[in-house]
């Protein structure tokens, strides 16, 4: 792909966004990211949005989409609140399905016309181990699975135009938000370390290395597809 067109990244300051925004840029591509807070770290352009106010996104995706050719999308961001069934709230159950699965469909809807316009284009969608079932995280799992009917979907319409969609399901990864989740000595997090296989944490670059193929041009005979970056947790018998 030209040098001159961009990848466009969501969540991209922290954790696996960070991780592939960062591998991207190592290879010599050009990179805008979207995150909440500022980062002058962050090597290439980052745009700062609170993606929860649907009216102010649709108007940041708009502007990035009409300034700069964007050919490679990779929908990253993700928000889970663990919740049992009784104690899902209509509150709570949307915002869930509003950051994991509405804003991956406004964004891909805005930046399409540019990839119809270069005749090519990559989209990435970051979906979940937790799409298999997840105790307490009923409405993240739904979500993460529609992400994958959504690739499945897309891959199937945008084909004939030379636009692959493809999705990256990582298991437990080293990250923030799985800190927070999780806290060290939880049951919840002893449970999920006794179902990966490897014994151990995924690392965001392993995440990462999974999205830089799928937006690779060696990828291009390869879409419709959802690889697990589990350690082995996608084919564990335990389930955490």
């Amino acid at each position: 792909m030209e040098q001159s067109t961009y990848a466009l990244v969501t969540g991209a300051s922290k954790g696996i966004g960070r991780a592939i925004s960062d591998l991207l840029i190592e290879e010599g591509q050009s990179v805008i990211g979207i995150a909440r807070n500022p980062d002058p770290t962050f090597k290439g352009k980052l745009f700062l949005a609170d993606l929860s106010d649907a009216a102010s996104r649709k108007q940041l995706f708009k502007e990035i989409a009409t300034s700069f050719p964007i050919d490679r999308l990779v929908n990253n961001i993700g928000f889970n609140q663990l919740q049992g069934l009784s104690e899902i709230t209509a509150q709570n159950y949307q915002k869930i399905i509003d950051l994991n699965l509405t804003l991956a469909l406004e964004l891909t809807q805005a930046v399409l016309p540019s990839m119809l316009a270069l005749g090519e284009g990559r989209i990435v969608n970051i979906a979940s181990r937790s799409m298999l079932g997840r105790k307490n995280s009923s409405v993240y799992a739904a979500a993460k699975a529609g992400l994958v009917g959504f690739t499945k979907s897309w891959a199937l319409e945008l084909a004939p135009s030379s636009i692959t969609v493809n999705c990256v399901a990582p298991g437990p990864i080293a990250t923030e938000m799985f800190d927070r989740n999780n806290p060290t000595g939880s049951p919840g997090r002893k449970s999920m370390m006794d179902s990966i296989p490897m014994n151990r944490l995924g690392d965001p670059r392993e995440v990462a290395a999974a999205v830089s193929y799928f937006l690779s041009k060696g990828a291009s005979f390869t879409t419709g597809q959802t690889i697990f970056v589990c350690g082995g947790a996608s084919i564990s018998q335990q389930h955490f």
